[in-house]
């Protein structure tokens, strides 16, 4: 599929309204593949694109990584797909900050993300900056070595740490050959690099880089996991009051960062229960 210019790398499942679900780091589309079947049989189109510069999606020519970018690949793949206002859009992780821009920006009925609060929601704690070792360490030069080293194992450290338990075998493996080759892994931190440094944002995408800072417009389910080792749970109420009129927001007992694949049942209705 070719959308903004890009050619995407996608699963997909079901026919109807568009559910374009955007995944995080260190992460895939296979993410949602509890979710899509689920969301089909709701009679949604679920679809999952590969995010730009993760294997099969291409490497952009532009080397754009700001958020602003990826919000601009999720309306250019609405626009794709469909176009109508019955549209939904999920994320996690680096894909609820391209839904939180993209929906402030397209056409979105209904918008849920998990893991990545809402700007405003965000705890700056010692203890959060410590979690965020890994977006420091991504600034340098040589990361690309240090995360690549004994099979990635970096990446197997960072999903043990924040989603304690899960047995993610399976994820890592998907992981590590989207990021296999070199170019992929530095456009995959070419995220962060881009998220610290306004000198790496295009003008191209400056509308939907200030969205970042805006609430979207959808109501907007937000859910994170109580026991998440990357981002510390924000306050629910907090959280909701940050959010369009109609949100509602909830932290989930007993699971991590990955909660919808530790926990796919509950995650599922919840989000199909929203939707609805």
């Amino acid at each position: 599929m070719v959308a903004g210019g890009l050619e995407f790398g996608l699963l997909e499942a079901g026919s109807g309204p568009l559910a374009l679900c955007l995944h995080g780091f260190p992460d895939t589309a296979h993410t949602w593949r509890h979710l899509l079947p689920a969301l089909a049989e709701q009679g949604h189109h679920a679809v999952a694109p590969f995010l730009r510069g993760y294997a099969p999606t291409a490497i952009p020519t532009d080397g754009a990584y700001q958020v602003g970018a990826l919000a601009a690949d999720a309306n250019a793949l609405h626009h794709a797909f469909d176009g109508t206002d019955d549209a939904v859009l999920i994320g996690h992780d680096w894909g609820a900050f391209a839904a939180y821009a993209a929906a402030s920006t397209g056409r979105w009925r209904k918008l849920v993300t998990l893991a990545a609060p809402p700007a405003g929601a965000w705890n700056h704690s010692y203890e959060q900056h410590k979690r965020f070792f890994y977006s420091y360490l991504f600034q340098l030069p040589g990361a690309e070595r240090a995360v690549a080293a004994d099979d990635f194992a970096f990446l197997d450290g960072l999903w043990a740490d924040w989603s304690p338990g899960y047995p993610a075998a399976d994820d890592l493996a998907e992981v590590k050959a989207a990021l296999a080759d070199p170019r992929n892994l530095t456009a995959a931190l070419g995220y962060y690099r881009a998220r610290m440094n306004p000198d790496l944002h295009q003008p191209r995408y400056a509308t939907e880089q200030a969205a970042t800072e805006r609430t979207p417009d959808p109501p907007t389910l937000y859910l994170h996991g109580a026991d998440d080792g990357c981002i510390l749970p924000p306050d629910p109420t907090t959280t909701q009051a940050l959010l369009s009129p109609g949100s509602k927001a909830e932290v989930i007992p007993g699971v991590g960062h990955f909660l919808h694949l530790q926990a796919p049942t509950d995650i599922n209705r919840r989000i199909l229960d929203w939707l609805t």
